[in-house]
């Protein structure tokens, strides 16, 4: 199976993040942001937002002197011990914080092995999760995060996708027609969020973005109920700059 994707944002991001961290690795007794920026390249401000972001999820630390060091997260994943349980709490402190800043259930998920999987999410009481009445591995054609997976494969694998999931009507907006699908699938724009209008469930609407790195397809997507629904756009594109964080914690 090829895939047909080009890298997103959140992508670059996490690639620059991790020059970042092998930087400050290699200096285990600090690195400034100047020589940071000698070594890796990146531009001074892109460099001031990514260091924002390391602080903020743990992966780099700054001393009393300016100085960045690796933080206690970082410190976790590099463990070989305990280290699937350290990527998993990082994971979720990371979809959390995500859920909170968008204020919409959030969610990962992978096409592992030609099936949708959902790895990870993150909900509350006031952002409750979409309630799975129908298996989403079945349910790619009516998901945001089942389209924007398919939309990073190329033809034959979408068609052999749907040849092992046949669409079927969920609501009286789901889309059943396999060209239908197809063309929307190809005229897709990876830097745009995939939308689902209903398409799922009545009164939910979702939205989701790529996060996929290699060979590895991924999406990251939100739902809200339907008395949101003016927020979805505005939520997507928070999503979408949000992203990296959780790209970077499953490349780590």
């Amino acid at each position: 199976m090829a895939l047909k994707h080009e890298p997103t944002a959140p992508y670059h991001s996490a690639q620059d993040a991790l020059r970042v961290l092998e930087t400050v690795a290699r200096h285990a007794g600090g690195v400034t942001d100047a020589e940071i920026a000698r070594r890796t390249g990146v531009d001074s401000e892109r460099l001031t937002a990514l260091l924002r972001m390391l602080r903020r999820e743990g992966y780099v630390e700054q001393t009393t002197d300016g100085a960045y060091v690796s933080g206690a997260a970082l410190a976790r994943l590099g463990s070989a011990q305990g280290h699937d349980q350290a990527l998993r709490e990082q994971l979720q402190h990371t979809l959390d914080r995500l859920r909170d800043s968008v204020g919409a259930a959030v969610y990962v998920t992978r096409y592992l092995d030609g099936e949708i999987q959902v790895t990870g999410w993150a909900d509350s009481p006031a952002m409750p999760a979409v309630h799975e009445w129908v298996d989403f591995r079945s349910c790619a054609h009516a998901t945001a995060f089942g389209k924007g997976l398919l939309g990073q494969l190329d033809l034959n694998g979408r068609r052999d996708h749907l040849s092992r999931h046949r669409p079927a009507r969920l609501t009286a907006r789901t889309i059943t027609n396999e060209k239908v699908l197809l063309s929307k699938l190809d005229a897709q724009t990876p830097t745009v969020p995939v939308l689902d209008l209903q398409e799922y469930a009545p009164g939910t609407v979702c939205a989701a973005v790529p996060i996929t790195a290699g060979s590895a397809v991924g999406c990251l997507a939100l739902s809200l109920p339907l008395r949101h629904a003016h927020r979805l756009r505005a939520a997507a594109n928070t999503l979408n700059r949000g992203a990296a964080p959780v790209l970077l914690s499953l490349a780590i």
